[in-house]
């Protein structure tokens, strides 16, 4: 029998580590994060990274790995989360695959595409022509395309989008049709992939709005904005790393910067992290193999508990 692993995705606030940690305090257990900001090291606040008394309390992999100016790929999580699942299992835990990175979770279950490599000269060209037109309408280009891509993808990603098009010009077909063909690669352990997906939206939008208040704090010198300008201090990172380009982290920058006011932060975040949660579920839906729970229920830790107990009893 393959060993077990249990994931818990969700939306941005939807409760993910508490459950993991309620989870943990039952069965033993360990923690994979599968989260693309909570890698960066000095990214704590405006990611929601555990508190220091969590981290403690349970074994977690794969935060606080790389410096904000590095890149983690896909390809680099799914052969970590392969080789942890393997160690945390030889230890007589369980692992939990916890966080809201759908694109890692789908390269993790679904195997790594074979997209044309990167053409730098393809690339230069799509930047020059988003330089006259801008990011959202060579978001609309795409979605012309490509709509299934151009909806999991904010109108201001950048990077993806440029990424979109270079597949699109380069292979003559769209990044998504080409991600359905891959041939998908058996996992060596059995994943049971739980959604934490709320019945009510708006609770989830209130939820969004309280914790990117207590992010952003009362004042300058303390919370989100803090933070962004003691790694703006160190002189190496710049709006167009990935790092920096975290919901919250752009918007905090571009307050530094002096293009928007305070309160037009907390909006543009807020707003931003409302979008983000909607990817994210647009994501889940497209995952047909997962077990469905109210995120707002207040029971989401014992259920996710009683499924894997059923599924293993000895887990």
């Amino acid at each position: 029998m393959k060993p077990l692993a249990v994931a818990i995705m969700g939306p941005t606030a939807s409760g993910k580590t508490a459950a993991a940690l309620a989870i943990a305090r039952e069965i033993p257990a360990e923690i994979i994060s599968v989260d693309s900001a909570l890698v960066y090291r000095g990214m704590d606040v405006g990611t929601a990274k555990p508190t220091a008394d969590e981290l403690a309390s349970v074994p977690h992999h794969l935060i606080d790995i790389i410096d904000p100016t590095e890149a983690y790929s896909v390809a680099q999580f799914r052969d970590d989360t392969i080789r942890l699942v393997a160690d945390i299992s030889a230890r007589g835990k369980l692992p939990l695959l916890v966080g809201g990175t759908m694109m890692y979770f789908k390269g993790l279950t679904d195997g790594l595409d074979d997209l044309p490599t990167a053409d730098a000269e393809v690339r230069a060209r799509i930047e020059l022509e988003a330089a006259r037109i801008g990011w959202p309408a060579m978001h609309d280009k795409l979605r012309a395309l490509d709509p299934p891509t151009a909806d999991r993808l904010a109108p201001n990603d950048a990077q993806r989008i440029n990424r979109a098009l270079e597949i699109i010009e380069l292979s003559g077909r769209p990044m998504s049709e080409l991600l359905a063909k891959r041939e998908k690669t058996e996992l060596p352990f059995d994943l049971l992939s739980f959604a934490l997906e709320p019945s009510d939206r708006a609770v989830l939008h209130a939820r969004i709005a309280t914790r990117f208040d207590q992010m952003l704090g009362q004042r300058d010198d303390e919370g989100l904005v803090a933070e962004v300008a003691h790694l703006r201090a160190r002189g190496d990172l710049d709006p167009t790393l990935p790092s920096m380009r975290c919901v919250g982290y752009r918007q905090a920058w571009d307050y530094l910067d002096g293009r928007i006011s305070r309160p037009e932060l907390r909006e543009t975040g807020i707003i931003a992290t409302r979008q983000l949660a909607k990817r994210q579920l647009t994501w889940l839906r497209s995952m047909p193999a997962r077990v469905v729970i109210d995120c707002l229920s207040p029971n989401v830790a014992t259920d996710i508990l009683h499924a894997v107990l059923a599924t293993r009893p000895r887990a």
